[in-house]
């Protein structure tokens, strides 16, 4: 059934942040990107990294990796990789990084406030260092840390049988965007063992069949890690993700819903998302929109 983009749009409205709507009007309507910058820049810090809950697992208003890279991605799908926010963003986490490159998964300001019982400081480097160096790559940003970060990840791909969901998640938008293109398809081909026969795989320690599906992995058509994945298990994600909409218009995410707030501001992100993997795919056109009345 083809979505309800008038009813999506009636939900972001009613219930998403700031930021969020105006993420929605440069979707659907080809709004200007400036109020959307204006509004990501309210979750800066003077550090020059984000926090403020961007991310809204982590509801810390200093600087976390999760938010810096959140914003990072919200500067690339606006089409705003030359935004002084993105070097900004490179120097922070030069700051943060540990000795080896990698970035930590949480700081551990995040203890003193609300956060998601997953959210908690590790010793080892995290996934997050994927998702920042492809930003970041695609910026053209250069500096001594990312150079480290970028082998960091490389290290991480050679032991790809320790890598779970969203390790592998990060890695494939890493891999989509080096410049090294014959390295990066062996390294995504590694990774097939990872993709259950349904094209998913299983989060680990999340909520009751919490998967991450072909979508979530590869989200854009004609990347390399589409390779992995059959034409049968994109369509069937696709008919499942128009199905998901919900009588309210906006779409429900998977893992834990531990607070009000978070609760809102996810659900305001994964339609956007949803709305988005579908346009990209030819599903959210308004040729396809249906009544909601």
């Amino acid at each position: 059934m083809p979505v309800d983009i008038a009813a999506a749009e009636r939900f972001i409205h009613n219930t998403a942040r700031l930021l969020d709507r105006h993420r929605l009007a440069v979707l659907l309507h080809n709004a200007p990107v400036e109020p959307v910058l204006t509004a990501l820049r309210a979750y800066q810090n003077p550090d020059h990294g984000f926090g403020h809950a961007l991310e809204p697992d982590v509801r810390d208003p200093a600087s976390q990796p999760t938010a810096t890279l959140h914003a990072l991605e919200v500067l690339a799908e606006v089409g705003a990789l030359g935004d002084p926010m993105i070097t900004q963003a490179a120097s922070w986490a030069t700051r943060n990084a540990r000795s080896d490159g990698s970035l930590p998964f949480v700081l551990p300001s995040a203890a003193n406030h609300p956060h998601a019982p997953w959210m908690t400081p590790d010793p080892d480097g995290s996934f997050i260092t994927f998702g920042v160096v492809s930003v970041l790559t695609r910026a053209g940003v250069q500096t001594p840390w990312l150079d480290a970060a970028r082998s960091w990840c490389w290290s991480r791909l050679d032991g790809p049988d320790e890598l779970d969901a969203y390790w592998v998640k990060f890695a494939l938008d890493f891999l989509d965007h080096e410049s090294d293109e014959d390295r990066a398809c062996a390294a995504i081909e590694s990774l097939r063992p990872k993709i259950g026969p349904d094209g998913t795989i299983p989060v680990p320690g999340g909520t009751e069949d919490e998967r991450l599906t072909a979508l979530v992995l590869s989200p854009r058509p004609s990347v390399r890690s589409r390779t992995l994945f059959t034409e049968e298990h994109i369509q069937a994600e696709l008919d499942k993700l128009e199905e998901e909409q919900l009588e309210d218009g906006g779409w429900m995410f998977d893992w834990l819903d531990w607070s009000p707030g978070q609760r809102v501001e996810w659900r305001g992100c994964v339609t956007l998302r949803a709305l988005a993997t579908l346009a990209a795919h030819g599903r959210a056109g308004r040729s396809r929109l249906r009544s909601s009345t």
